[in-house]
Formats: C-alpha cells, structure tokens, sequence
C-alpha cells in the first residue's frame, strides 16, 4: 500500500525511507547538542583560565618597605629583606661549594610555573638584570636565579645607596641604602673564610693595648 498524500506510511517498506531520514536527523541533533555542551565546558574552562592568568598578570601594589631592611639568615650565609616578624620579600642566599661559590638571588612574590622573566635592580649607577625562573620551594612559589658571586651584575648591590628592584607583576621593591648586602657579598666572593676570620682576630684583638674598635667587620652583618 503507498504512502498516503499526508506523508504517513502504512506499511514498513514504504516507511523505510522516511525512518531513516528521521533517524538521520536525530542523530545529527544529538551530535550537534553533544558538540555545544564540549563546546560551553570548554569555553567555561577558557574563561576560568583566562582569569586566573590575568589575576597572576594583574600588576600588584608595591610592598610597604619604610620600615624593612636586611635580617642575616640564622645560617649566615643567607640575608633576607623584608619587614620585621614578616615573610621576606627579597633574598640573597650564598651557595658555597667545592666550586666557585654562587649567589641566589630570590623574589618572593607570586610566579607563574613554568614562566621565566627579567629582574632588574637599580641603584648605586648601575642597572643589573636578572635573569630569574619560576621555582617551587616548599609551598611556596616564588622568582629566583643563581649567578656566579664574581658576577659583575652583583656590585649594583656593594654600593650605600638606596635601590630598587622591579619584577613585572610583581611590584617594585624600595630598598633602603645600607652597607649589608655589600659586606655579604664580599663574604661570599671570598668563599665565607674572609669575615669569619676577621671576626675571629676582633674577637682576639678585643681588650688588648691599641686594638681598633673599627678593625674588623662583622660575621653577621647588620644595618
């Protein structure tokens, strides 16, 4: 029996034609909803990704640092800069080997895995930057880099002057002029024997006829 004029069949052979073209169209309706559901999550994901990336980018206020200044790491062969009783903003981390000893310089703000950046400090008429890395240390994220300690770009920080370090996102640190840092890296360039033998002959020198009271300077430097 034919189909009638309405479209409607009467009999499976007849209606062959149009079940397949009515399976045809749901399928295609069903890929098409699977395709904008993959579609909406992954551009809710995108979103999401993106806003957590510009919240890393998002230039932050600079760290009030009037009142900070270098603290010497309970280890002595480290100086941190920061406020009192806060977590540091800025390190200077001596490596002593069997080689050439080494500076780690550390920026302690957010970073981005992965992510590399440069970090220029300012001052004492000279400009040094820093080639400084993403790294992850304990639970903290942070910038750092390591630079043999004879590397000229470390005399931005022998000087007495004020300086300042700007990392892109991260803020720019005003530090106050003081000759700590200056002392430790000398320290450090020496291998760590010069300052504690110094200290030692201070310790030696002190209440003998003639001494200087200047003649040495100290272990653990302070500001």
């Amino acid at each position: 029996m034919a189909a009638s004029s309405t479209g409607s069949c009467r009999a499976p052979p007849d209606c062959l034609p149009m079940l397949l073209r009515i399976s045809v169209t749901a399928i295609a309706a069903l890929a098409l909803s699977a395709c904008q559901a993959q579609s909406d999550e992954q551009q809710t994901r995108r979103v999401a990704f993106d806003e957590a990336n510009r919240a890393l980018l998002r230039p932050i206020d600079p760290p009030d640092t009037a009142e900070a200044r270098w603290i010497v790491d309970e280890n002595g062969q480290a100086i941190h800069f920061g406020n009192e009783g806060a977590a540091p903003l800025m390190t200077l981390d001596c490596r002593l080997g069997d080689g050439p000893a080494q500076m780690r310089i550390v920026r302690h703000t957010t970073a981005r895995p992965g992510q590399g950046a440069l970090f220029p400090v300012i001052g004492n008429g000279l400009r040094s930057r820093f080639l400084v890395d993403a790294a992850l240390v304990g639970d903290e994220w942070r910038w750092e880099g390591t630079v043999p300690a004879s590397d000229p770009m470390l005399d931005v920080f022998t000087g007495p002057r004020q300086l300042t370090a700007t990392l892109p996102g991260g803020g720019m640190l005003e530090i106050a002029g003081s000759r700590v840092p200056g002392e430790f890296i000398t320290w450090c360039r020496a291998g760590g024997d010069v300052m504690q033998a110094e200290a030692e002959e201070q310790a030696g020198d002190a209440g003998e006829p003639g001494a200087s009271p200047n003649a040495a300077a100290p272990a653990r430097p302070v500001n």
